[in-house]
């Protein structure tokens, strides 16, 4: 298995804090994310994502509903970021997720909140919606790393990545974690504001797949490595699950770990979408489980 966390080497060498010095200049004209809003955060500018310099948090902690891989008996650190950049009508985190509830914390306090996850004994450090905050958290990482962090870092997002921001961070993250929610641009702009949602999503896992592979676990069936993709099934196919599928098999790995979800529910602005005002049905999701097998028999399902 390959060598983790995969940040030490880079603090140790001091990459790390030169990578961060760099990304936070992306912030005076912010390109960190496919929406490339061209504005200067660090004089306070707000852009899709409404999120400025400061980092802002709606709560931190152990937690134990993530993927079996993630949680072991001491739970995944879960850090969850405030602001987004999707706007979807269903978001089941919106008070969080809109801005609505959060707390501005320093580089400082976020490396703290990191260490204290693995003073209480997390297997890693779980990044939520991390994607507008990708400068301040490599920058956290930075101090966090040269005061003892060495958890795997979990980068858990929406799936609308910037291809170049990732790559920048390739080799510091060790689990990815994308939602991969539509196939069809047309439903990723009446749900979620972006009409470019497959294609980029397409790209932004191909690129994550290239830098960690398929899920790695240790002997107690942690996750220290690879790639977990999450696909939320929506009422009556609105996630094209079958396109979806295929896709992973055929481009990314016939081996995927996905975790097929049946837990939608009507939140946020639902109501005024028609089929999102109900849950799925069982044989909606039924449906979405052949799609997966059918596409490869070999997929790793998270139960």
């Amino acid at each position: 298995m390959t060598d983790y966390p995969g940040y030490i080497d880079s603090s140790r060498s001091g990459r790390l804090k030169d990578l961060a010095a760099g990304l936070m200049e992306l912030l005076k004209d912010c390109t960190v994310c496919p929406h490339h809003c061209h504005v200067n955060r660090q004089k306070g500018e707000l852009g899709f994502c409404r999120a400025g310099r400061e980092v802002e948090i709606g709560g931190y902690g152990p937690h134990f509903g993530e993927e079996p891989p993630l949680v072991g008996r001491g739970g995944s650190g879960t850090i969850f970021f405030s602001h987004c950049n999707l706007a979807c009508v269903f978001c089941q985190n919106f008070d969080i997720s809109r801005g609505q509830h959060g707390e501005k914390v320093s580089l400082e306090k976020l490396a703290r909140i990191m260490l204290s996850l693995q003073d209480r004994g997390c297997h890693n450090i779980n990044l939520v919606t991390p994607s507008h905050y990708v400068p301040q958290i490599i920058a956290a990482l930075a101090i966090a790393a040269e005061k003892g962090l060495v958890l795997p870092l979990v980068y858990n997002c929406g799936g609308y990545e910037e291809k170049a921001t990732l790559e920048q961070i390739d080799g510091l993250i060790d689990i990815y974690m994308p939602d991969f929610k539509y196939a069809d641009p047309e439903v990723g702009k009446r749900l979620s504001h972006v009409p470019d949602y497959p294609q980029v999503a397409k790209e932004a896992i191909k690129e994550m797949q290239r830098q960690v592979g398929d899920l790695q676990v240790d002997d107690e069936g942690i996750a220290r490595r690879g790639l977990i993709i999450r696909h939320l099934v929506l009422p009556e196919g609105l996630a094209g699950t079958r396109e979806v599928m295929e896709f992973i098999a055929r481009e990314i790995s016939p081996h995927a770990y996905i975790n097929v979800m049946n837990q939608y529910y009507p939140a946020c602005e639902a109501y005024r979408y028609g089929p999102l005002s109900r849950r799925i049905t069982r044989e909606e999701f039924k449906e979405a489980l052949e799609a997966a097998h059918r596409a490869s028999p070999y997929f790793r399902l998270a139960e």
